[in-house]
């Protein structure tokens, strides 16, 4: 019997701790829901990328502004791997 690759999902569980999916069904429920969720961290880091730059280029931006854009940058940055480690695990033979 086969054993079907667990989907990553882009999202922890209450605790902190990573989820998985199992199903043979890409169109089910769950799967479009983190297919969803998938294409907007990766819209939300594209938004954050304009704003930190925006930031960076305005040379009377303050410590706050920075700072607030760097945080923002580096959410949005480990969302988008966990994006990324979600679909190389998908397509792993």
């Amino acid at each position: 019997m086969n054993e079907l690759p667990l989907r990553l999902l882009p999202w922890n569980s209450p605790e902190g701790k990573p989820c998985y999916l199992s199903t043979d069904d890409p169109g089910s429920r769950l799967s479009r829901m983190a297919d969803e969720v998938e294409a907007e961290l990766i819209a939300s880091a594209g938004a954050v990328l304009a704003g930190a730059e925006a930031v960076l280029a305005d040379m009377a931006a303050g410590e706050v502004a920075v700072r607030f854009a760097l945080t923002r940058t580096t959410e949005s940055l480990r969302d988008a791997l966990r994006v990324a480690e979600c679909r190389a695990r998908c397509e792993a033979p």
